[in-house]
């Protein structure tokens, strides 16, 4: 550098390149949301609420809506209600957006295939958002570790104790950290 501040193309470190990883684009219309044995109705039932049911007064493109499982069979939910998914876990490769709409036990380790599904889906652009303790499937797949999240206030020391590299925020509703956004 000069003392002005412009870069002198002459001396050594002026030809240092820097790499930049361009994102491929996704659909964040795309959504798909996960559903487990033991599904958090309250949680789901407000994602279905969002994203699959249609919107045409409002005359914009609405989101095209999946629920995929890692789990065969129909899912039996909390409140004796059951769930069909429609997908597997490949659908997460494909989302723009994916839910994880609480999780049916904070101090369980989620499966390792849904573990392996958001990893790459995440890597390769997808956004993740969690609602109360989805949280835990995020952190258990190491993708909060040096971010700010949120969870329902009864969970926050729970998952600040398993996962000291999160930042939990216990008195937020939500935290958006760009792709990934958490919720109490």
């Amino acid at each position: 550098m000069t003392d002005c501040g412009v870069m002198d193309s002459s001396r050594p470190e002026a030809r240092l390149t820097t790499s930049v990883k361009i994102l491929p684009m996704r659909d964040l219309r795309r959504v798909a949301a996960v559903a487990y044995q033991g599904l958090c109705t309250f949680e789901f039932g407000v994602v279905v609420e969002m994203f699959a049911l249609p919107r045409p007064e409002l005359q914009v493109p609405w989101y095209s809506f999946t629920v995929c499982s890692a789990e065969a069979g129909p899912l039996k939910a909390m409140g004796g209600v059951t769930v069909h998914a429609s997908s597997g876990l490949g659908a997460l490769q494909r989302a723009g957006t994916i839910v994880i709409p609480g999780w049916r036990n904070p101090d369980e380790s989620p499966p390792q295939p849904l573990i392996a599904a958001v990893q790459p889906a995440y890597r390769h652009g997808a956004r993740l958002v969690s609602i109360c303790s989805g949280v835990f499937v995020l952190a258990a797949a190491g993708l909060l570790d040096g971010k700010r999240v949120t969870t329902h206030w009864r969970y926050a020391d729970r998952l600040a104790r398993r996962f000291p590299r999160v930042q939990v925020e216990p008195d937020v509703l939500y935290i958006d950290e760009g792709r990934i956004l958490t919720s109490a």
